[in-house]
Order: structure tokens, then C-alpha cells, then sequence
């Protein structure tokens, strides 16, 4: 893809929200190595800034963003840049929104479906082209579209390369809502702002068990609450997963057993 020589992130703060915005127009915000290595930084910074209590994720010029520069990569092959950019956002304590406008596709469909919420404009599209394009996920689509969308539906976008519109992606499950396009940002900050009136620890910890019960059994995510209740109760100040292998079921008397470590 040829860069236009602006290619950039966009910093914006809006009260307590961190607003990043892939600006590379004339690639259709594809994200650069450079870039990528900037959204991790600019990413771990908000994540770190006590001022900060949401961020949103937006792209510049009615596209969210074409994902990884594929013809940089293929020019240059080079090691994977790590964190990439669906991993740095997963890593995240505090909530993350992607203000999807337009095209959402491939590697940009990863990083939006690594937010914590997608609001989609009307005007947005969403597809998965690794297929199309000859190249595997790398940076989480395998694992990420099913859970959101279910197998055969993950199977129909990743197969085809087809794309699927606002109003399907909400119905599928990819997208919170849907809003017109002249209010995308508006609706996104307003949700950061429903976020930033709960109780933040509460928030941050519900945000990671969430994440650590997601695709488990029930009786291991069951488990995994009541551990962290415990800890929540007894006044600790950071979130801890259950070890591994601290929850059992003992199937003759029912009893759940909670590992005190």
C-alpha cells in the first residue's frame, strides 16, 4: 500500500477519554510496523494513566482500518511485531470501544473484535479477506470470530471473504449496536461516560473475570467467581485468577472446592 507520508496515530483526550485514531488515508488506515509498535506505546500509556478510565479505538476518513500493511509485510517479511495490536488490546485492565465507521476488515476485524465493545455506524461494513488474500490470522480471527458469532457463521465470513453489513453484524453478534453515522463518536463517549459513572475496581474486575470465565465450563467459572468474591470481600486491592486446578467437584457429595491461595 502506498503511504501518503502522514501515516499516524491521532491522540484525542475527551475528559476522561482516550481517543486514538488510525490516520494513513491513502492505505485505508492500514496499520504500518511503525504504527502498530505506536498503538502498543500509546495503548499501555492510557492503560497506565489514572486520568484515564476508557479508551476508544476510531479510524480517520469513514474507515475503521484495512488491518496489518500487507504489502509491507510482504516486501519485508520480518518477525512479527509484539505485542500486535489485538494482543495489546486484550491486555488491557480498563475498557476499550471501537468506533467502527466504514470498512472493517481482516486485521482491523481482530482489533475490533479485541474491544471491549463495538459500536458500529450504518455506514459500516465488517469482512474477513485472510483467505481472499492468501495469508493465515495472526493476530486472533480463529479464535475470536466463533466466539462471537458462532462456528458456521465464522466459517461463512472467513471461507468467502464476504462482508457482512451493520444491521447483520449487530445480529450476529459482532457489534453492541448500530447507530447513524453522525453520531458514532457521540454514542461512543456517551457509553464511556455510563462506564466512568460505575465504580472503577468494580469495573476492572468484572472486565477480567469475564475474560477468564469466557469458553470455560460452568462449574470452573462458577468456581472462578466465588474466588474472586473472596479476595473482593477480604479487602484485596488487584484482581487474581483462580490458579489452575484449585476448583474441583467432588460428584458424590455436590460440594465445589475452592483453592485458598
Amino acid at each position: 500500500m502506498t503511504d501518503d507520508g502522514n501515516a499516524r496515530i491521532i491522540v484525542q483526550d475527551d475528559g476522561g477519554v482516550r481517543i486514538l485514531i488510525f490516520y494513513r488515508p491513502a492505505a485505508r488506515n492500514a496499520l504500518s510496523r511503525a504504527m502498530r509498535r505506536r498503538l502498543a506505546i500509546l495503548l499501555a500509556e492510557a492503560d497506565s494513566d489514572p486520568s484515564v478510565h476508557s479508551i476508544i479505538l476510531a479510524g480517520a476518513d469513514g474507515v475503521f482500518t484495512a488491518g496489518s500493511d500487507i504489502r509491507e509485510s510482504r516486501a519485508d517479511p520480518g518477525p512479527l511485531v509484539r505485542p500486535h495490536p489485538a494482543e495489546a488490546i486484550r491486555a488491557l485492565r480498563k475498557p476499550i470501544i471501537a468506533a467502527v465507521d466504514g470498512p472493517c476488515v481482516t486485521g482491523g476485524l481482530e482489533i475490533a473484535l479485541s474491544c471491549s465493545f463495538i459500536i458500529a455506524s450504518d455506514r459500516a461494513t465488517f469482512a474477513d479477506t485472510h483467505a481472499k488474500i492468501g495469508i493465515f490470522p495472526a493476530w486472533g480471527q480463529s479464535a475470536l470470530l466463533p466466539r462471537a458469532i458462532g462456528l458456521r457463521r465464522a466459517r461463512h465470513m472467513m471461507l468467502t471473504g464476504d462482508f457482512i453489513d451493520a444491521p447483520t453484524a449487530c445480529a450476529w453478534g459482532i457489534a453492541n449496536e448500530v447507530v447513524p453515522s453522525d453520531q458514532l463518536m457521540h454514542r461512543c463517549l456517551a457509553l464511556a461516560a455510563l462506564i466512568a459513572a460505575c465504580d472503577a475496581r468494580s469495573v476492572q474486575w468484572q472486565m477480567q473475570a469475564l475474560d477468564d470465565q469466557d469458553g470455560v465450563a460452568l462449574d470452573r467459572a462458577l468456581a472462578q467467581e466465588e474466588f474472586v468474591q473472596e479476595r473482593w470481600r477480604a479487602g484485596h486491592k488487584d484482581y487474581v485468577a483462580m490458579p489452575s486446578g484449585c476448583a474441583d467437584t467432588d460428584d458424590q457429595i455436590g460440594v465445589l472446592t475452592i483453592c485458598q491461595r
